[in-house]
């Protein structure tokens, strides 16, 4: 027991902080602090908040040593996106009415995903090997299933809302939550029966890098996901010195649920970069494209479950401007993936596009 307390003393430090912000940190945050005092408790926040995140990333690598690709990158993004999903419905069953929030986190997500972490990591794997290569039938398959449900979900309400409030009708919300449900359903189906070699980049497949030792399958998987609630749990409080600083500075409010949506995905960006590093780009993109199709699968019929029992409005429709922006990151994405190779170029031009969106928050 006390080899595992040494071990994993970050846990205990991850907790001890959450006790701390929950009770009385988030207040000392919102009232008022000296600012140096104030800079230095945000800052010991941030700390451990990324240490927490590494630390998710060391027992992602575990489990995916023991169960090999795709199920140790699946068991991340599904952890990771369930969670996310988790607070969404929290905040939509105790806080205030907010017909778009749910449109919104996903959208931002697939914003900072398929364009900002997508293109990062392709432009560091490109300047360090010039040309990386991945499985073309896997991205094919994670395509399949996103540009559907993106369309579905984010633009076809637009044009089939019932009220001045963007509420649909039953038979499209019944449409939404099957569509969303057996799709995934059955892409977990492929991704972990029949199409597993879809998933797995034979031409890359490097050893794994993992440092620390090795234990139980079940053993990781809880130490997983009580980082990864930690890792929510702090991220909450961290959006409170992101918002006063968003403010003070006049910037949008949808600033701040872009960067907490960052904080959130960090343990799969971190996981995906390292192993672009390490020239496993499939293994990159497993975190990515799965992270963005799981959020939307699962978003979906829960909030809209949800706004059902509740009676609360609920809009999925994008604007016009972020309509162009999401049609414009899926046909960029299925052109970047189409040839099973990858370069500078590409990641350049996801990063542009991650930069119209970042500019249009503020338009």
């Amino acid at each position: 027991m006390l080899k595992v307390l040494r071990e994993e003393y970050i846990l205990i430090i991850g907790i001890v902080a959450v006790v701390f912000f929950k009770s009385v940190g988030d207040q000392l945050l919102t009232s008022g602090l000296p600012a140096l005092a104030y800079m230095a408790t945000t800052g010991v926040l941030f700390f451990i908040v990324l240490s927490t995140i590494f630390a998710v990333v060391r027992h992602s690598d575990a489990l995916a040593i023991k169960l090999g690709d795709p199920y140790g990158t699946l068991i991340l993004t599904l952890a990771v996106i369930s969670l996310e999903v988790i607070m969404i419905s929290s905040i939509m069953m105790t806080g205030d009415a907010n017909p778009v929030m749910a449109r919104d986190t996903m959208f931002a997500v697939i914003m900072a995903v398929l364009n900002g972490l997508v293109g990062i990591t392709l432009l560091i794997g490109g300047i360090k090997f010039h040309t990386q290569s991945y499985n073309l039938d896997g991205i094919k398959s994670y395509l399949v299933g996103i540009i559907p449900l993106a369309m579905l979900c984010l633009i076809l309400p637009n044009f089939t809302s019932v009220d001045a409030f963007g509420n649909m009708s039953t038979s499209l919300t019944l449409t939404l939550v099957i569509a969303s449900i057996a799709l995934y359903a059955v892409f977990l189906f492929i991704q972990t029966r029949s199409h597993t070699h879809f998933f797995i980049d034979e031409d890359n497949k490097d050893e794994e890098h993992h440092y620390g030792p090795i234990k139980s399958t079940t053993y990781h998987s809880l130490m997983l996901l009580s980082y990864l609630v930690i890792v929510i749990l702090l991220a909450k409080s961290l959006a409170l010195p992101i918002d006063t600083a968003i403010g003070e500075m006049g910037a949008p409010v949808a600033l701040g649920g872009l960067l907490v949506a960052l904080i959130v995905l960090a343990p799969e960006a971190v996981g995906a970069v390292k192993a672009a590093l390490n020239n496993q780009l499939q293994r990159a993109m497993n975190l990515f494209f799965g992270s963005v199709l799981a959020t939307i699968a699962l978003t979906v019929p829960a909030v809209l479950l949800i706004s059902t029992l509740m009676n609360e409005p609920i809009r999925l429709g994008l604007e016009a401007a972020e309509m162009v922006l999401l049609l414009a990151t899926l046909l960029m994405t299925a052109v970047s993936f189409s040839s099973g190779k990858t370069n500078t170029l590409n990641g350049a031009t996801h990063l542009i596009l991650f930069f119209a969106y970042v500019v249009l928050m503020f338009d």
